[in-house]
């Protein structure tokens, strides 16, 4: 249904108030006139009847009519009065207009009648003989003879109408011109009413759309201005609170995008309100079109909807573990704690997700190490436990035994000597990566002939051709000490696994802020799923003949945190049968140091 306007329920409302004022006002005048008319005429129709009377009193009318009838019309013409004389029977004996003979009984007419029974009567009706609007006055007399008469006087009406007529029309149009001023004065009066409330309609408008700046102008009106004043100070204190309220809200929004924990909030049918990034990227989601959606709709694990149902069912705070199986297993820590609207019920929950995949895999790693350094020492500290007591069983009474035996032990005893210095150079390793290492501009060509002549004895053993690729101007901020080291330890495993006649590779070559030391044998190579656990302390790609052909375990580790406390890294890329190569990427600049 269409709404109207204030102005148009207000204008036509006053402005037909108006006009039916003025048509009451002009009606009522019309009304007076015709009366005071009436009344005027009626008057002086009596006066004129009463002065026939005398005239008609002093002849015998029955008996000389024709002078009563001249009489009648000498007077009426002075008068300019119809004058009528009628017997009590209704005979008209004179009339000043028509021929008495002629005429019809007037025996009915209303003013006759009460002529005769009250002595006047009065009475307004067309004329059947003049067939004009007239007004009668009949007054009850005696002739001479005493015969009752009744004399009738009359007036036409016509003029009286006229007048009426046009003082009607004067009225009407000094009414209409009166009323086309009221209209103007009207609609200027009501515009000026609702002007100032279309303005605060306006004002209040932009306020809704989100102008919490905007100000309504204050009318002169005390009304309109105490509302235009309460809505300012209402719209003010809305925007100072919309702000408060507003940086709240992106303060808890940064927060809750910042944090490093995935956070969900659900509801009771387990559809999903809040997500923040972390818990997108946790489970894989994208939080514009997880919103609204339930969770199983979503991430498609039973953990997870278990979890989420048991955080739902209760309103205690719930902890568990959570499996995501995929390309990549991850484990999550979950903490459910009940969603609280502001009386205190429960609408949902919030799932807070804590991704402890990595510390999981340092378990791991903590296991399998203290697994295999155990293993690694137990083996040498075995074998010398087990020959020892052979000696002192009687062994050592023969010498060629003694000595065999004592050979065995020696070299299980270098064996544990060298896993023993090897983790204490990881130890080492690991504190100078917190304190930083001593570096200087260095030449890389020389650490890595070094290294080279050291493996050279025996990579002739087997047949194995060492080459060393590297300009002689590379330079780098580097230990050298600990470059050496570390190619060394490549260039070990790479002619520990060539076959005769190979050759292995040693280069250096800078790209764009760092250099690049590799390693390329011509061996096995590595099975892609070993690659990623290669670089793993005690971590063997074949155990049994690692271990048969020496070595700690520990030589491609000491590499990796060489290159750590470098500030670079490590990468190796290999197939089975068609060699390896081991990668060390150092910065030139050195290895950056904290504060």
């Amino acid at each position: 249904m269409t709404k109207k306007r204030l102005l148009w329920r207000l204008y036509p409302s006053v402005l037909a108030l108006i006009l039916a004022a003025l048509f009451g006002v002009t009606w009522y005048a019309a009304a007076v006139v015709t009366r005071f008319f009436h009344e005027r005429t009626g008057h002086e129709l009596e006066m004129r009847a009463r002065l026939v009377g005398q005239h008609v009193q002093g002849i015998r009318g029955t008996e000389d009519p024709a002078a009563l009838d001249a009489l009648c019309k000498r007077m009426g013409r002075a008068a300019e009065t119809r004058i009528t004389v009628v017997l009590p029977n209704g005979r008209v004996l004179a009339d000043s207009e028509a021929n008495p003979a002629g005429m019809e009984n007037h025996a009915d007419r209303p003013e006759i009648e009460d002529a005769l029974s009250r002595g006047h009567g009065a009475a307004v009706r067309p004329s059947p003989t003049l067939a004009i609007p007239m007004m009668y006055f009949a007054l009850r007399i005696h002739d001479v003879s005493g015969q009752t008469l009744v004399v009738r006087t009359a007036a036409s009406l016509t003029q009286a109408e006229h007048v009426a007529r046009g003082l009607k029309i004067r009225i009407a149009t000094a009414g209409l011109v009166i009323a086309a001023l009221l209209a103007a004065i009207t609609y200027a009066v009501s515009r000026g009413i609702s002007r100032p409330i279309e303005e605060v309609r306006a004002g209040v408008e932009r306020i809704a759309a989100g102008d919490l700046g905007h100000r309504l102008h204050v009318p002169d009106t005390a009304e309109l201005s105490r509302l235009a004043e309460a809505i300012n100070e209402m719209t003010a204190r809305l925007d100072e609170r919309l702000r408060l309220i507003t940086a709240q809200r992106n303060e808890q929004e940064a927060v809750f995008a910042g944090m490093v924990e995935g956070v969900v909030a659900i509801d009771r049918q387990e559809h999903i309100l809040r997500i923040n990034r972390a818990a997108a990227e946790i489970l894989g989601v994208a939080p514009e079109t997880a919103r609204g959606k339930a969770i199983a709709e979503v991430v498609r694990n039973l953990d997870l909807q278990r979890f989420v149902s048991e955080a739902l069912g209760t309103t205690q705070s719930v902890e568990g573990e959570i499996r995501l199986r995929g390309a990549q297993e991850r484990w999550l820590q979950a903490h459910g704690a009940p969603l609280l609207d502001a009386g205190g019920r429960a609408v949902g929950a919030v799932i807070v997700l804590n991704d402890i995949t990595r510390l999981r895999q340092l378990e791991g790693f903590r296991r399998d190490f203290v697994a295999n350094v155990s293993h690694e020492l137990r083996t040498p500290v075995t074998s010398i436990k087990g020959f020892v007591e052979t000696l002192l069983d009687g062994a050592a009474r023969d010498p060629q035994a003694a000595e065999n035996f004592l050979k065995i032990v020696a070299r299980q005893v270098n064996r544990l000597e060298a896993i023993i210095n090897d983790l204490l150079m990881l130890a080492g390793l690991e504190q100078q990566g917190r304190v930083g290492i001593e570096v200087a501009e260095t030449s890389l060509r020389e650490p890595l002939q070094a290294a080279a002549d050291l493996l050279a004895h025996k990579a002739a053993g087997k047949k194995v051709e060492i080459r060393v690729e590297c300009p002689p101007e590379l330079t780098a901020c580097v230990n050298a000490p600990l470059i050496e080291q570390a190619a060394a330890n490549l260039l070990d495993n790479a002619v520990k696994f060539s076959e005769a006649g190979r050759t292995v590779r040693l280069t250096a070559t800078r790209e764009h802020d760092s250099v690049a030391i590799s390693v390329r044998d011509e061996g096995t190579g590595i099975a892609p799923e070993h690659l990623p656990r290669v670089f793993e302390r005690f971590y063997r790609v074949d155990k049994g003949r690692s271990r048969d052909m020496g070595g700690t375990g520990l030589g491609l580790a000491i590499v990796k945190h060489i290159a750590l406390v470098h500030g670079g890294g490590v990468g190796v890329s290999s197939a089975p049968g068609q060699g390896s190569v081991f990668t060390l990427t150092l910065p030139l600049a050195g290895p950056r140091r904290a504060g």
